[in-house]
């Protein structure tokens, strides 16, 4: 379950993320309360995570899964440059994310 709890965690820092961004556009409560929220969810369920899964690798893959997600709803939604050395970069966090998984 804990492994759950992390995906959660790493969708709601997602979330949180693009909060951040949104309020860098326009400073409303709406927008606040995307980023305040998420980052609330996802801190909660990165804690219930770190009960079984060691500290290191919680974080390396929660910050993972944010920065995966970031980049992607980035190149999506907000127009951000789509390469192929950023696309090869977003592999080699997914793999480096499997790995992880792998070996704990």
């Amino acid at each position: 379950m804990s492994w759950g709890y992390l995906i959660i965690a790493g969708l709601f820092e997602i979330i949180g993320v693009i909060g951040v961004k949104k309020v860098s556009e326009s400073n409303n409560l709406m927008n606040n309360v995307v980023l305040i929220g998420g980052f609330i969810v996802s801190f909660t369920f990165l804690s219930y995570a770190l009960e079984d899964i060691p500290l290191s690798t919680a974080y390396a893959v929660w910050t993972g899964i944010g920065t995966l997600g970031s980049v992607i709803i980035g190149m999506i939604f907000f127009k951000e440059p789509k390469n192929a050395f950023r696309v090869f970069c977003v592999l080699g966090i997914i793999f480096t994310i499997i790995g992880l998984k792998a070996v704990s």
